[in-house]
């Protein structure tokens, strides 16, 4: 069975040695952020993922959600009702919320620290409560008065919870093609009905009610994206002056049965006829729902952090008690039968690989978040838009980046069990399940790819892009003197370099052939989550060296730093190669030819 130990030494000096997040946070004007109550945050944090909801991880995947047919209602699986009300009671629910409405009104970096323990302690569970933030940022910049008054506060205090509900059994990604219906009433709501499929938490037995916010179709709407609206659907009905009256006309259908993440409940939601409020304007749907799925995106980039911390920690661990052989460079532990494992080069290089990983994408995810508290409360206009841009640029990176490299941790820790990581016992294998989840939902790897490389740089000409090539110059120019990461200061200016020329050679070619944006994208994509890594690592390098930290941990980072630049960053050189080979090795194949 696998562990979990919340990583607060790091988390801390994500936030406020790299980040300087609690001055940032007096300078945005969140005088409540102060360090002591950060670091209150962090620890009793831990102590809840730790005790609460880690022992329940093997428990949710071992027994899962069950579904009374006859009803609709789905029971979660032991223990995980327990602990949401402790979650509740702990005011977690409410943690980042506007205080106007019940919250506690801390900046969102503050709460990230807590969201990457929960989805490493017990990543179905954190499932539950995951979307009640992004209806509740939907409804707060998108909805009317009456809504927000009615709906947010028992969404930040816990009471209820949130969906999102986009996905239909003949559409994904392509919500033009959508069909559920929204008929007016004569009172003003709407009677929604069609199927939604793929819905996280669209059923369970943990609070009174659940918030649905739907993507439908009104009579006179046009074609394709541009006719597609936002409703607000109650499970039970909930009026204007916010009473609750009778079940609404939704239930859940079907509970689907999952490689990964069973104690999640991924429902069939069927709509007959259910009472909603538009949310918004008419046919303006997807611009509200887009609020809510760039939250969903970074909150799912952490989810893959999480999964990778706790399958390292668990390998860590096994690789120094497992006795295999001796080393090849004589024995380490003479006094043992044969040496523990770590002592292996090829063990190490999963191990430093999870380790460069995790370390770096901490950061890189914290920023995000931060990015978030820059862009909404910054009192200067320009480090506003600034902020906005760069987020937008980040978003799609740090949710599929994260993620892959969340599959590639949890696999490599099951790799250094051998044989032992693909049985039950140790837990490993339920977290290279769970993983392979994060790279599909809020939009795959390739949809992420396609938004960066299509939307965020060519549409967008590259704004977001052009504020982190300014980091990364930034960066190497004041750290030049700096002995610690001189040696790496050529490398990252190398491959910002080439980041450009490569974004400029896409740009021509996709001119003549749209195509080639869609061949480059996912090595784009993947390039440009290296190189931004390399300028996280640089960074902590840095601040490591300039903080009060003792010199094991100096050593420890600047040893994970050299590897990443040594053996991880020129991953970027086949990435590369395949943007430069074009569209052609790709799109030449007749598609009748696959089979041939």
């Amino acid at each position: 069975m696998s562990t979990y130990q919340a990583p607060l030494a790091d988390m801390r000096f994500a936030l406020f040695d790299v980040l300087g997040a609690d001055r940032r946070f007096e300078q945005l004007g969140f005088t409540e952020a102060t360090r002591d109550v950060l670091d209150a945050v962090l620890e009793e944090g831990a102590r809840f993922t730790e005790t609460v909801l880690a022992p329940l991880n093997a428990i949710g995947d071992r027994d899962g959600c069950t579904l009374d047919r006859a009803t609709g209602a789905v029971t979660t699986p032991p223990g995980f009702r327990e602990a949401y009300a402790q979650y509740v009671e702990g005011g977690w629910s409410g943690l980042t919320s506007p205080p106007e409405f019940g919250g506690q009104g801390l900046p969102h970096a503050a709460g990230i620290a807590l969201k990457e323990m929960i989805d490493a302690a017990n990543l179905a569970w954190g499932n539950f409560p995951l979307l009640s933030h992004g209806a509740t940022e939907a409804l707060l910049h998108h909805g009317e008065d009456w809504q927000r008054d009615v709906f947010l506060k028992p969404l930040i205090d816990g009471r209820w919870t949130g969906t999102m509900c986009l996905t239909e059994p003949h559409c994904g990604t392509d919500l033009g093609l959508l069909r559920t219906r929204a008929e007016p009433g004569e009172d003003g709501s709407y009677s929604i009905t069609g199927t939604k499929i793929f819905i996280t938490a669209g059923e369970h037995d943990m609070t009174e009610n659940i918030i649905h916010l739907v993507l439908a179709r009104l009579p006179d709407a046009p074609a394709g994206s541009k006719g597609i609206s936002l409703f607000v659907v109650p499970k039970v009905r909930v009026g204007r002056d916010g009473s609750t009256g009778e079940r609404n006309g939704v239930r859940c259908g079907s509970l689907e049965h999952k490689m990964g993440i069973h104690g999640s409940a991924t429902c069939v939601m069927n709509f007959d006829g259910a009472q909603g409020w538009l949310v918004g304007q008419p046919h303006r749907g997807l611009a509200a729902m887009f609020t809510m799925m760039n939250t969903a995106r970074l909150a799912v980039g952490l989810q893959g952090l999480g999964l990778s911390d706790r399958a390292y920690q668990n390998a860590l661990r096994y690789s120094r008690e497992r006795l295999q052989m001796r080393s090849l460079s004589g024995a380490k532990y003479p006094d043992k039968p044969a040496d523990p494992i770590i002592v292996h080069p090829d063990v190490r290089r999963m191990l430093l690989t999870c380790k460069a990983l995790i370390e770096g994408s901490r950061v890189m995810g914290y920023h995000a978040a931060l990015l978030v508290d820059i862009a909404h409360a910054s009192p200067d206009a320009g480090e506003r838009a600034q902020a906005d841009a760069l987020l937008g640029f980040m978003t799609p990176i740090a949710k599929a980046c994260l993620t892959e490299w969340g599959v590639e941790c949890t696999y490599h820790a099951l790799q250094c069990y051998g044989g032992h990581g693909y049985i039950a016992e140790h837990g490993v294998e339920q977290l290279a399940r769970d993983a392979r989840i994060t790279t599909l939902y809020e939009g795959t790897t390739g949809i992420q790819a396609l938004d960066l490389l299509g939307r965020k740089v060519m549409q967008q000409q590259g704004e977001g892009l052009k504020v982190m090539l300014g980091l990364i110059e930034q960066l190497c120019s004041e750290q030049a003197t700096n002995d610690a990461v001189a040696p790496y200061i050529p490398m990252l200016r190398e491959k910002a370099s080439q980041w450009q020329q490569l974004t400029r050679e896409i740009g021509r070619r996709a001119a003549a052939n749209a195509d080639e944006i869609g061949a480059a994208a996912y090595d784009y994509l993947m390039y440009s989550g290296y190189v931004t890594l390399g300028y996280w690592w640089l960074r902590s390098v840095a601040a490591s060296e300039a903080s009060t930290h003792n010199d094991a941990f100096k050593v420890a980072k600047r040893e994970t730093a050299r590897f990443y630049f040594e053996r991880v960053l020129p991953r970027t050189l086949v990435h590369a190669s395949a943007i430069e080979s074009g569209a052609a090795p790709l799109m030449t194949l007749e598609a009748d030819a696959f089979d041939n």
